[in-house]
């Protein structure tokens, strides 16, 4: 199946598709070999500062070789893409997916550019997803000491269901990414806004689209439940998988002693990424936390 069904199906069977972002091969096999183990399919992201350090090319080549060699659901997106020209290369490079994020822009501006984005990717290929996004919740996935400057944390600046409804209806985008108390990053010394679960409800009846949560690392197990009951179908996962990484490594790096060779030593942020794939994937596709 292409993506699009793959996201339909979820929609349909009131899961989630698990969405994570890498920057190096180490993250990415991490991923899939959870995944794979688990039989469930991944959305693999890049956001426009992690494919300065992937090339494009290089990033869809690697989950290519993924798909094709073990004819699996893997699939590439092209996460918080702010320009056309951006979106371009994403195309070009022949990612299946692309988020355009307007979220900082005014309502008007941000149907005006997603909808140019959408009439372009759908020139080129029908196939490719494009998604939207309205409402800012930071920009960094990142440890953070305090509430990023302008981020939507409280209920009169989350998305509004009416608001929503017309961007998806001006726009034609696949998917829509709401604020609904959702953040980027993770906050060091306090546990994460809880999420809108009637607000999420209320935008998915009104725009009749699958929904995607960003910004899921550090929520709640319940609060992941009742977002996917109430209508998100896909849930981007990224700090978590970043500081995983860095534990593994360090782990890796203090166990090492005299070795040097790099396959030797990435083992342990392999499964630290690993463990939390896999608890990630359990509970967005209905089999426990």
């Amino acid at each position: 199946m292409n993506l699009k069904e793959i996201i339909s199906a979820a929609e349909k069977n009131k899961v989630a598709i698990g969405h994570f972002n890498i920057s190096d091969l180490v993250m990415l096999k991490a991923i899939f070999e959870s995944a794979k183990e688990l039989n469930q399919p991944i959305i693999i992201g890049t956001s426009e500062g992690e494919r300065e350090f992937i090339d494009p090319h290089e990033a869809v080549a690697m989950v290519k070789a993924f798909r094709e060699e073990f004819n699996y659901p893997i699939y590439l997106n092209a996460d918080h893409t702010h320009s056309l020209e951006k979106v371009k290369e994403a195309v070009e490079a022949g990612y299946d997916a692309i988020l355009f994020d307007g979220s900082k822009l005014s309502l008007e501006e941000n149907i005006r550019q997603t909808k140019e984005v959408v009439e372009f990717v759908k020139s080129v290929n029908s196939e490719i997803v494009v998604e939207g996004e309205m409402g800012y919740i930071g920009s960094g996935s990142e440890i953070l000491k305090e509430i990023p400057e302008g981020a939507a944390i409280n209920p009169e600046d989350f998305t509004k269901p009416e608001e929503a409804e017309r961007f998806v209806r001006e726009t034609d985008v696949d998917m829509f990414a709401p604020a609904v108390g959702n953040l980027h990053g993770m906050l060091a010394n306090a546990p994460e806004p809880k999420l809108d679960i009637a607000r999420i409800a209320a935008i998915k009846s009104a725009v009749k689209i699958p929904l995607v949560l960003h910004g899921g690392s550090g929520n709640s197990d319940e609060d992941f439940k009742n977002a996917i009951r109430s209508g998100i179908s896909v849930i981007h996962i990224s700090t978590e998988i970043r500081l995983a990484w860095k534990k593994g490594m360090e782990e890796g790096l203090k166990n090492s002693g005299e070795e040097v060779a790099p396959y030797k030593i990435y083992p342990e942020a392999v499964r630290a990424i690993g463990e939390v794939v896999k608890a990630r994937l359990r509970l967005f596709g209905g089999s426990g936390g």
